[in-house]
């Protein structure tokens, strides 16, 4: 099992060691669920489990992480990828931006963590409480998201357009992988995300 290792999109300042140190144990924490989960399935791993592997204390994963399903689901790359969202010409597309940002979280993990992608995305499918979590999560996502389309668009973060078009986008993606896992993985991902991004751009029967 590749180690979840959460890099940036770009070079930052130096972290100071207390940072390091919380990286490290988040790090512990998410390489020692996905390698149970790999070996004995999702049911039978156990907080008391993660923690022993990954040389914590019970509520040391709990102070990173509220559940079990939040460890499987989280992702270290949402603000990275908004900060870079933010970056790009305010003059490209709206949609240009979105398929540049999304193709490079994907790349990245691809190259990163191919396995823990593949084992987050059939756990969506086949565990409901996974699935249940990824839902409330979404409203999360939403929000640090609608912010950059308001800046974009200039209009107002809780405006009933912005929170539309942005749960839109973030339940389409989550369709993305859901799909995805449930067709064996056969499909190409950059694929299924620009066909996503299509539908959402022209409507799913174009003329």
């Amino acid at each position: 099992m590749t180690p979840a290792r959460p890099l940036p999109l770009t070079d930052g300042p130096r972290l100071g060691l207390r940072e390091r140190k919380k990286i490290k144990t988040r790090t512990a924490i998410l390489d020692a669920t996905y390698a149970l989960i790999d070996e004995q399935g999702y049911d039978a791993t156990t907080i008391e489990q993660i923690a022993e592997r990954a040389e914590v204390s019970p509520s040391t994963v709990f102070r990173y992480f509220p559940t079990k399903e939040d460890i499987v689901l989280t992702d270290e790359y949402d603000p990275l990828l908004l900060e870079e969202l933010r970056a790009r010409p305010a003059d490209e597309p709206w949609t240009a931006s979105l398929r540049y940002i999304l193709r490079k979280a994907i790349d990245l993990g691809a190259t990163e963590k191919p396995e823990v992608i593949r084992m987050r995305s059939r756990l969506m499918v086949e565990v409901p409480a996974v699935r249940s979590r990824m839902m409330e999560s979404m409203s999360v996502t939403g929000e640090l998201l609608a912010g950059a389309v308001a800046e974009r668009t200039g209009r107002e973060q809780n405006s009933l357009e912005v929170r539309v078009y942005t749960m839109s986008l973030i339940g389409g993606l989550a369709e993305v992988s859901l799909y995805w896992a449930e067709n064996d993985f056969r499909d190409d991902l950059r694929t299924l995300l620009d066909r996503a991004l299509d539908v959402l751009e022209h409507g799913p029967f174009p003329e």
